[in-house]
């Protein structure tokens, strides 16, 4: 809630669209949906709990890479029409699954970046859009508007001035080709500072009053996703299983250790990169942890290693920080867990997600609903009382004050 009050601060003309896979846990879903926000879903999964939610047809976004042809039927079926395409083979797709659809052309923000690797790129370059407009005028295809792709490697207020001059380009190739374009997304990839906002806000209206001014009718959106749920939630893990290394001076292991050996650890926990810990694998920095142990917080500390539970190499969560030494059954809390953490494990051990505990002051809980009418909302429908966050927590309950 604290976030969506300061996107409103700092960048009020946008309207925020949520990428559900960031967090897809109810609690964020229905928070959001009663702040007004719109949602952006990738496959018919999201698609399906966003709409359990009563969120209007045109407020959702499709916009999976690769779309399965039954998911894009469910979309037509249930009215959602506006998806995202940046090729010619998903353009086809679309023309025989769902011909009212209404497209916003991906486009990739890094395709102009020198020395980028663009082999996990989504979304088309600038010279391929003429191409891709004319492929969908030949299917009958409407195109509404144009989406930019910005990855974590994009970094910088250029990104999105950048943006924002190639969608003009594309507007007007659009135009020629006789479509009228009317939603601009200049995507994601925003931090939670107060700072970067203000900036980013000050140079893109900038660009948006010089390139798209009020009379243009273009709506412009952006998709904040770990912006809204990053420092939400906190994740606490379970140790479950340890192992003392002891290597001398030249970083050999040892058998026999002496007393001057310096010990390193290896902690196992009850979550890893294949569940809670998955925003590992999209290089996403992933903070040290503070320790909850019943044992003195005040002794030394060592060198450590934090593994998942699965027993395979690529799970490792962190490679190197500094810790006491832990026994087996210490707890770990994890801070800023929210984006990437729940709703979407790829497997884990012994539970298919963790359990969320909700907690919110009574002055948020109240200013919630003042906001929420305000905005000619309503808070009665909630399913889950209260709401606004605190912590997910695995296998073990752990108390909270409300």
């Amino acid at each position: 809630m604290r976030q969506h009050v300061r996107w409103r601060t700092h960048m009020a003309q946008i309207r925020p669209f949520y990428p559900v896979r960031c967090n897809s846990s109810p609690g964020v879903i229905e928070i959001l949906a009663v702040l007004g926000t719109g949602f952006i879903c990738n496959n018919k999964f999201e698609l399906e709990l966003v709409q359990s939610h009563g969120i209007p047809c045109e407020d959702i976004i499709y916009s999976g890479v690769c779309k399965q042809a039954a998911q894009i039927k469910y979309a037509a079926k249930t009215g959602i029409d506006l998806l995202v395409c940046d090729n010619e083979t998903e353009l086809r797709k679309i023309s025989r699954s769902h011909p009212k659809a209404k497209l916003l052309l991906q486009v990739s923000a890094e395709a102009s970046i020198q020395d980028t690797e663009l082999s996990m790129s989504f979304g088309c370059s600038l010279k391929d859009c003429r191409h891709l407009l004319e492929s969908a005028k030949e299917l009958g295809l409407q195109v509404v508007g144009v989406r930019s792709f910005i990855s974590h490697e994009c970094k910088g207020l250029h990104v999105y001035t950048n943006t924002i001059f190639d969608a003009r380009c594309i507007f007007d190739m659009a135009e020629e080709i006789g479509f009228k374009m009317k939603i601009l997304d200049i995507g994601g990839g925003f931090s939670g500072s107060d700072t970067e906002l203000e900036l980013i806000s000050r140079e893109v209206m900038s660009m948006v009053d010089q390139y798209f001014p009020s009379v243009s009718g273009v709506t412009v959106i952006a998709e904040p996703g770990s912006y809204f749920v990053s420092s939400a939630l906190t994740l606490a893990v379970n140790i479950i299983s340890k192992q003392i290394v002891v290597q001398d001076c030249q970083d050999q292991p040892q058998d026999d250790p002496s007393h001057s050996d310096e010990r390193e650890f290896q902690y196992y926990m009850n979550e890893g990169v294949y569940g809670c810990f998955a925003c590992k694998l999209t290089e996403m920095v992933i903070t040290a942890p503070n320790v909850q142990t019943n044992t003195c917080s005040k002794g030394p500390v060592f060198s450590s290693s934090l593994w998942g539970p699965s027993g395979d190499d690529l799970d490792l969560v962190m490679e190197h920080c500094l810790l006491p030494e832990l026994n087996i059954g210490d707890w770990l809390m994890f801070s800023h867990a929210g984006a990437y953490s729940v709703g979407h494990p790829f497997c884990t051990s012994d539970s298919s997600t963790p359990a969320v505990f909700y907690v919110v002051s009574s002055r948020d809980w109240y200013d919630m609903q003042d906001l929420a009418i305000t905005q000619e909302a309503t808070l009665k429908n909630f399913s889950l009382v209260p709401y606004f966050f605190s912590g997910c927590l695995t296998d073990a309950a752990l108390s909270i004050p409300a």
